[in-house]
């Protein structure tokens, strides 16, 4: 089974290492007797499915989520493995997807408007005048 994750990119089902274990999500006594839980682990480091240009958009996009060159999805929403396993090829479907998607443009920063900085500045005199309502009065 085949994921394919764009037309110009499909990995092959040799190279996804399955992991399967007990979950504690729904199923009442039948979760302590199956295997439901799925670990879905694809190493980009030594994937030939993908050319060098794209395992470095990869490695760059997806740095914080890979551990020594591997992505690892955990699924264990549903009762059933199968289902499981249905949803973490998807999951990683799709964070391979929006890591091959371009960067949208760069944001400008602005400055705050006159009114907004009138209407934090009020905010903030309000806020300043509750407290020190709370406080205990002086004795002069």
């Amino acid at each position: 089974m085949d994921l394919e994750v764009s037309s110009a990119l499909t990995i092959p089902a040799t190279e996804l290492r399955w992991k399967f274990s007990r979950s504690s999500g729904p199923g009442g006594q039948h979760v302590n007797t199956s295997d439901s839980r799925v670990q879905l682990t694809w190493s980009i480091v030594e994937s030939p499915a993908v050319d060098e240009e794209q395992r470095t958009l990869l490695l760059e996009r997806l740095a914080r989520r890979l551990v020594s060159g591997s992505i690892t999805v955990t699924v264990a929403q549903e009762r059933s493995q199968l289902r499981n396993r249905e949803i973490a090829l998807d999951q990683l479907a799709s964070l391979l997807r929006e890591a091959f998607t371009p960067a949208g443009p760069p944001r400008r920063p602005t400055r705050p408007t006159r009114g907004s900085a009138r209407r934090h500045a009020a905010a903030k005199q309000q806020r300043s005048a509750t407290k020190q309502q709370r406080r205990r009065p002086t004795a002069d």
